[in-house]
């Protein structure tokens, strides 16, 4: 008997009964991917716009990433961090080669990156300047990961409810917002922390005004400023970081979703000045750079960080910016408008609609069509970014199915 299926059938029903409910996932449980295609149990195709939230972004089961994955399975798993390997130093240093950053640090989610980002802020305040500057600055509506520290970071007071009391030294502050950003950073703040674009918190993107100030902010008052790139990084915008679009540089950046296609792996990006204060023991991890993350992270990096990828990505994104703004209009009463950046968009749900985003999802679901929310007054789009001009355009016919049925349930 097949190992997978040993332990006899599973369906939805089992997770209620065996997994903790941290989660109410769909119904549709995928079986198998391939490029933006899912198939469920009842093998039932599907056209996925979710790309696991935001991470599959070369598609399930990409060939090129199965066969480094293969390759590096039969050479080298894990070694621990007594001792170093190829695949993570080749990562390392392609990774600096195509940033601002001097150093990485690799780790196994976002959360974890951002964890390591927050520690090593305060770490390097506190030896330069000493304990009194310790306070973080964040947005409200982020989101920075599901850690103690992080989700108090993170400015979503629905996720830290019950696990009080709180990690302190953590202010929030309105998402694009400058007088207020003038008002919150002083001299005691050891780090800003933004997402380039705001995923969690409705796809907003910042403003190059509201990214430069805070630049200008940190540099007169000595804190270090965190870009949050884990949902936004690695092509989503069109460049291979969201930063360089904005033409404003971080001291620290964080990335993963994307970074491993689906294989565990997050890395944090920094300057040689901030690194400097993690030595030995200050930090780390079991299983973060390992050579099968490593290895296949490399090969995600050297496909999308080529000229040719990264225009195809902003010219799908001005097609289905354009098959979305299209829909906005023929359905004005749904929807008000489409933001975003790249093939990272929302539609934003009209008055009369506020808060229904999971139901449109639902019916999305029925007509085969993954897609993704933003609280429930956005609808959110995070395609893989090898998606095809007539996968746009189904995505488009889906979608008004889905709209039609919805409103044909609503009234």
């Amino acid at each position: 008997m097949d190992s997978l299926t040993s332990a006899g059938p599973v369906t939805r029903k089992t997770f209620d009964e065996v997994v903790v409910q941290t989660y109410a996932p769909s119904n549709l449980v995928p079986v198998r991917g391939l490029g933006l295609e899912v198939w469920d149990q009842d093998d039932k195709r599907y056209l996925d716009l979710t790309a696991g939230i935001g991470v599959t972004s070369l598609g399930h089961a990409n060939p090129a990433l199965v066969a480094v994955l293969h390759t590096q399975a039969e050479r080298l798993w894990h070694v621990g961090n007594s001792y170093t390997n190829e695949p993570v130093l080749r990562l390392a240093r392609a990774l600096t080669e195509a940033t601002f950053a001097d150093r990485a640090f690799f780790c196994n989610s976002g959360a974890e990156a951002n964890e390591a980002a927050f520690k090593l802020a305060r770490k390097y305040a506190h030896g330069k300047f000493g304990p009194a500057k310790s306070r973080i600055v964040s947005c409200t509506n982020s989101f920075h990961g599901r850690t103690l520290f992080t989700v108090s970071v993170g400015g979503q007071p629905k996720y830290t409810e019950g696990f009080e009391p709180l990690p302190p030294q953590i202010d929030h502050i309105p998402f694009n917002d400058i007088a207020a950003a003038r008002t919150a950073i002083g001299d005691d703040v050891c780090a800003v922390v933004v997402e380039p674009i705001q995923g969690e918190g409705g796809v907003v993107p910042a403003s190059p005004e509201y990214l430069k100030a805070l630049r200008e902010l940190c540099d007169a008052t000595g804190a270090l400023l965190i870009f949050d790139e884990v949902q936004c990084g690695m092509g989503r915008t069109g460049e291979l970081f969201a930063y360089m679009g904005y033409g404003v540089t971080p001291d620290i950046l964080t990335s993963a979703k994307a970074l491993g296609n689906g294989y565990p792996v997050g890395a944090m990006l920094t300057t040689n000045a901030a690194a400097s204060a993690f030595t030995v023991g200050a930090h780390g991890t079991t299983y973060g750079g390992n050579p099968l993350a490593a290895s296949v992270a490399l090969k995600v990096l050297e496909t999308i960080n080529t000229p040719e990828f990264l225009a195809r990505v902003r010219q799908a994104s001005e097609t289905f910016i354009h098959v979305l703004q299209s829909i906005v209009r023929d359905y004005p009463h749904v929807f008000s408008e489409v933001r975003g950046r790249g093939l990272m968009l929302g539609m934003v749900l009209a008055e009369g609609y506020r808060g229904r985003a999971k139901d449109i999802a639902k019916a999305a679901e029925t007509q085969g069509l993954m897609i993704l929310i933003a609280g429930m007054d956005v609808v959110r789009f995070l395609p893989a970014l090898v998606i095809s001009d007539a996968q746009i355009e189904e995505s488009n016919r889906l979608l008004r199915c889905a709209l039609e049925a919805f409103l044909s349930q609503a009234k």
